[in-house]
């Protein structure tokens, strides 16, 4: 094996481990410095690793994972799979600030999980045709905005969204609850092969697993992770769209749904989240173009000389952020966080102090631009 390929080995190797999750894994790599270090450590130290104890570490030692490893490995160099492991620059940045997101993620196609835009687009299977339509005009209206769309590729809203996005030449990415050795479901399969051009497929599964009911609610977190803000269009008041709406709340990412008739059943969960003040009432394109701030056109007017001059006047650390926004636009605060390698609460009080001096605006959605 290449250099490489026995890094990915482990990698892969540690999402086997029994009983290590992503959140025991992300903790075992932080202590033993790599995937590959954490196979070779003492059990005794194992052991004295926060969450691990005398189970964990006896887990550790004595699995024996490397050969599915090897044949997952052979797997991604034959069928040319993308890997992104959570320590890695190209992981998706959204989700690297989530603390449950998955330790490795597999994606074949040729969009950017990085866009600058993504939207989810979720809702029930049993999608009525007001529900497509909605759907479909909302997408295409998003259109001009360059839009990601990402979903999850099952019967009703998601494959709506899916179709509506390629129709209008917008990258759409689907997260799948299986491994990337088939399509679930099988109808979809001509639109996944043609997302493969415009965006792409992506899963934290391997091969041989199945859509077992278990890995849906596993796959909604990485659409709402990986997004800016979800969509609702219809749900019920029970089902994997709500799941995904109030992960994405927990996230602190926007969430929006379409409102409906009081008697209507794919209204009800819409109408609870609305409610329940967990989501923004929309109607249109425009609407979610407004509360994300998508919808501003960058002012080209130059910096008034007031605050160029307070500029000189600004730490190191607030120069930065006003260097990044100046050079990337409209940035999400994870993002800032990311490229500028600052805590949260850091990012936070040094944009707080920016928009107090009118250098930095603020806009929905956690979204920041110079003023």
């Amino acid at each position: 094996m290449s250099y490489r390929e026995e890094k990915l080995k482990y990698q892969i190797a540690l999402t086997l481990v029994p009983g290590i999750g992503a959140v025991l894994g992300k903790t075992l790599v932080s202590y033993c410095g790599s995937p590959e270090a954490v196979f070779r450590e003492k059990k005794s130290r194992l052991e004295k690793i926060p969450g691990i104890g005398p189970v964990g570490a006896e887990s550790i030692v004595n699995c024996d994972v490397m050969s599915r490893a090897e044949q997952e490995v052979e797997f991604i160099q034959k069928h040319k799979i993308a890997t992104y492991f959570f320590t890695e620059d190209n992981y998706p940045h959204r989700l690297k600030h989530c603390d449950d997101s998955p330790l490795i993620l597999y994606y074949k196609g040729n969009g950017n999980l990085n866009h600058e835009r993504m939207l989810a687009v979720v809702g029930t299977r049993n999608a009525t045709e007001y529900g497509k339509k909605i759907c479909e005009e909302i997408i295409a209206h998003l259109a001009s905005l360059g839009v990601c769309i990402v979903s999850g590729l099952a019967y009703g809203v998601d494959i709506c969204a899916h179709k509506a996005a390629l129709k209008n030449n917008l990258s759409t990415v689907a997260v799948l609850a299986h491994g990337l050795d088939k399509i679930y479901p099988g109808a979809h399969r001509s639109t996944a092969k043609k997302m493969l051009d415009a965006g792409g497929l992506l899963t934290e599964f391997m091969t041989n697993t199945k859509p077992d009911r278990e890995n849906f609610p596993s796959r909604n977190r990485i659409v709402a992770g990986m997004c800016d803000a979800v969509l609702v269009v219809e749900s019920a008041i029970k089902g994997g769209a709500l799941i995904t709406a109030n992960i994405a709340d927990s996230y602190n990412r926007d969430v929006f749904c379409i409102p409906g008739r009081a008697d209507d059943e794919y209204s009800a969960g819409c109408n609870y989240l609305i409610k329940s003040n967990k989501a923004a009432l929309v109607e249109s394109a425009e609407d979610i173009a407004y509360q994300l701030g998508w919808a501003d056109k960058k002012n080209p007017e130059k910096k008034k000389p007031s605050q160029l001059a307070i500029f000189n006047e600004l730490k190191d650390d607030e120069k930065m952020l006003v260097g990044l926004l100046q050079e990337n636009g409209k940035l999400a605060i994870d993002s800032i966080c990311l490229r500028s390698k600052m805590p949260l609460s850091k990012v936070s009080s040094s944009l707080l102090t920016l928009e107090f001096q009118g250098i930095v605006r603020s806009l929905p959605g956690k979204v920041y631009e110079i003023a």
